[in-house]
């Protein structure tokens, strides 16, 4: 590495998928900033020596991905109030001192997008599916928008239970929130009263994948999949009739907020996104 060069990167397992690099890279040299960006494949056995590793002066921060959003709270310094509010960190900053900040980015990114593609929120009738730290994300911020039913999906049960638990929480309105299990038969009720079902798991990265039986899709729904190209579920919603999104809008909309954390200048985001988009 080059004298002068800052580091960043994404921290997860796996990452070989990662279209962030070409993002930030292209706003790096946008803004002329000696900076690159990198994968960075960790196991959870790393973890804590990749965190550690950011606290040397040669590293901006890093994102968090899949599997390590909840675990890498306790390797940071502080957590920023939002992020531990939701209990998740998606982007790691290294400050002056050496100390590691929390953030995340994701759920103000998931308001934006679902805005950006013309959703009233306020009247959204919602199905998450996941509990992970991404559905956390959305969770809190889909609350905090003020949407007025929340569902969320789950094979573990009593782990959705707990994010709506800690949502109800922090609210002052009470809106209709309940827990399912992904097996349960009652998904399919849920599901036909749904305006917006949102995929927040990993399945979806394989090319069979996916959270849901086609059948069940809602056609009057629109169907979001967090996963960042076309996937076997938004074939299926396509197929019956209902509108859909990918997450490569939320993707960029997060990585803006985290390059402006780590640099302090605006991020670039029309170059940002013919970068990803180029991928």
């Amino acid at each position: 590495m080059t004298d002068g060069v800052r580091r960043a990167g994404v921290i997860g397992d796996p990452v070989s998928h990662s279209r962030s690099p070409a993002m930030h890279n292209a706003a790096f040299a946008h803004h002329g900033i000696a900076a690159v960006y990198e994968r960075w494949h960790t196991p959870a056995a790393e973890l804590p020596a990749r965190v550690a590793q950011l606290r040397d002066g040669r590293y901006l921060g890093a994102n968090v991905t899949l599997p390590h959003k909840l675990a890498v709270l306790e390797l940071l310094d502080r957590v920023d109030a939002q992020a531990a509010l939701i209990g998740a960190v998606n982007t790691i900053v290294r400050d002056e001192d050496g100390a590691l900040c929390g953030y995340n980015t994701d759920a103000p990114a998931v308001v934006a997008t679902l805005e950006a593609a013309g959703l009233q929120l306020d009247a959204a009738r919602v199905v998450l599916l996941g509990a992970s730290g991404a559905a956390r994300a959305a969770a809190f911020a889909l609350a905090s928008a003020g949407v007025p039913s929340l569902v969320v999906v789950n094979r573990t049960l009593e782990r959705a239970e707990g994010l709506l638990a800690d949502v109800l929480a922090t609210l002052e309105s009470d809106p209709f929130m309940c827990a399912v299990a992904s097996d349960d038969p009652a998904l399919a009720e849920v599901l036909h009263e749904a305006t917006l079902v949102i995929n927040a798991t990993s399945l979806g990265w394989q090319v069979a994948e996916t959270p849901l039986a086609a059948e069940l899709i809602p056609p009057a729904a629109l169907v979001f999949d967090m996963v960042y190209r076309e996937t076997q579920l938004l074939r299926d919603a396509a197929q019956r009739g209902a509108r859909t999104l990918d997450g490569l809008d939320m993707l960029i909309r997060q990585a803006a907020l985290a390059f402006a954390y780590w640099t302090g200048v605006a991020p670039p985001l029309a170059v940002m996104r013919a970068a990803v988009t180029a991928v």
